[in-house]
C-alpha cells in the first residue's frame, strides 16, 4: 500500500528535503522517510503539498495527460475584470507557449492562517481574490499567466492536487491519507 502525505507547505519553505544553503525546506515539516512531493510549490507559494513513494502516482498527480487539477486560491493586485478572466480562461501566453485553459472566478477571501512575513499592501491599489484551476504545472505558472493579464499575485495558497484536498490543515502541518 503506497504511502501518502499531506503537507500545508508555509510560505518561504522549499519543495525538496535538502538544501545547502540551510533554507527551510520539506524536511522540517514531514519526519515520514521516503516520500517525495508529486510535483512542486514555489518558495513563496502556500498550501498543499502531496508526497508519496510511489512513482506511479507522483506521475499520475504531476504529469498533465492524467488531467488532474490543481485549485489554487490567487490573491491578486488590481480587480479582475470579464476581459482578463476571459483570458485566463481560453489559455495565456507566457515564454512563448500557451498554456491550456483556466477554470478562474472571483471569490471572497478565504479563510486563512496569517502569512509570516505579511504580504505587501498598498492602501491606494485595490486587491482581489480568485479561484483558479489549471491541469499543467509550468514554472511560476499561475504567477505567470494573472501578471500577463495585468494581475500580479500577492499570495498563492494550493488548496487542491487532482482528488486530494487541503481542507482543515494548518500550515505546516501534516496528515496520511488513503491513495486515490
Amino acid at each position: 500500500m503506497p504511502q501518502v502525505v499531506l503537507l500545508n507547505k508555509p510560505y518561504d519553505v522549499l519543495c525538496q528535503f535538502t538544501d545547502a544553503a540551510g533554507r527551510r525546506t520539506l524536511a522540517d515539516f514531514v519526519p515520514v522517510p521516503a516520500v517525495y512531493p508529486a510535483g512542486r510549490l514555489d518558495r513563496d507559494s502556500e498550501g498543499l503539498v502531496v508526497l508519496t513513494d510511489d512513482g506511479r502516482l507522483q506521475h499520475r498527480l504531476s504529469h498533465p495527460r492524467y488531467g488532474k487539477r490543481k485549485g489554487y486560491w490567487v490573491q491578486v493586485e488590481g480587480t479582475p475584470g470579464e476581459e482578463a478572466l476571459a483570458r485566463l480562461r481560453a489559455g495565456v501566453r507566457i515564454g512563448g507557449a500557451l498554456t491550456q485553459p483556466a477554470a478562474v472566478r472571483p471569490i471572497d477571501p478565504p479563510a486563512l492562517w496569517p502569512r509570516d512575513p505579511p504580504i505587501r499592501v498598498r492602501k491606494s491599489v485595490p486587491d482581489a481574490w480568485l479561484e483558479l484551476f489549471i491541469g499543467e504545472g509550468m514554472n511560476r505558472q499561475v504567477r505567470r499567466m494573472t501578471a500577463a493579464v495585468g494581475l500580479p499575485t500577492l499570495r498563492l495558497v494550493r488548496f487542491s492536487v487532482g482528488p486530494y484536498s487541503l481542507d482543515d490543515l494548518a500550515s505546516g502541518a501534516w496528515r496520511y491519507s488513503a491513495a486515490v
